[in-house]
């Protein structure tokens, strides 16, 4: 079947949890992959990882909010590898909180990262990906696009993504470029385990009462996900374009 080899992938947000197991799980397919994170270290020590187990990886510390850097990233990746093929629009951030404590800031630096960052990222993607006639674009929305308490942010974030994904396929759709969504539920993450803690809640509790509601019994773990990008990203999704799938554990309406 045909996957991703052969197949230059940007993957941002990679340094940890989903876009690192992504970035992975692309090289094991053959794909070579540009590590980008805001946290540069922690990107190339991902990178590190990928080219210790046989596969071909770089890391760009980059701020996905700021032009010029996903630009020099993006730009970077094609140079070196002579072609870019596939992106995964995975950087994000969280600042929860009620609406009425919510501040200009928590809105914005949540709007910034996940709808901004991605339009400049996919923006300058599509130029290469049009003039080959090729591309998977993957864009990480959640299942809190559908309301959930204390993220009116995160939110309408995430919402706004799979919008961009259905836009992004009907315009690209004519050079031969697919685009679409993943939506996960509740993923054992270092930035889910930061928001039980600032919560102050148990993780353990949390863990089991999750797992308990969920159609497979137990939550989710970033390769589940990775897995599921893996797919859009491959030879083989090309007639699956503007669509966003749960990958939650369970049913979701």
């Amino acid at each position: 079947m045909a996957g991703v080899e052969g197949r230059v992938a940007v993957v941002t947000g990679a340094a940890q949890g989903i876009g690192a197991a992504t970035a992975k799980r692309l090289a094991r397919g053959g794909a070579r992959v540009a590590v980008l994170d805001l946290a540069g270290d922690r990107a190339g020590a991902v990178a590190d990882e990928i080219t210790a187990s046989g596969g071909e990886a770089v890391a760009y510390g980059c701020d996905v909010t700021d032009r010029d850097q996903v630009e020099a990233a993006i730009d970077g990746t094609a140079e070196r590898f002579g072609q870019l093929d596939i992106l995964v629009n995975n950087a994000g951030v969280t600042r929860d909180a009620l609406l009425f404590k919510m501040t200009d800031d928590d809105w914005q630096v949540v709007i910034d990262t996940h709808l901004k960052g991605a339009f400049l990222c996919t923006r300058a993607a599509q130029r290469h990906m049009t003039a080959r006639r090729y591309g998977r674009i993957v864009f990480l929305s959640s299942q809190s696009a559908l309301g959930n308490r204390g993220q009116f942010n995160y939110a309408a974030a995430k919402a706004g993504v799979q919008g961009m994904a259905r836009t992004a396929a009907i315009e690209l759709g004519p050079f031969g470029i697919t685009a679409n969504a993943v939506a996960p539920g509740f993923i054992e993450t270092a930035m889910t385990r930061a928001i039980v803690e600032k919560t102050g809640g148990s993780w353990d509790e949390l863990v089991t009462a999750a797992a308990a509601r969920a159609a497979v019994r137990r939550i989710g773990q970033p390769e589940d996900i990775a897995a599921v990008i893996a797919f859009l990203a491959s030879e083989e999704s090309g007639f699956m374009t503007g669509q966003t799938l749960y990958a939650t554990g369970s049913p979701t309406s």
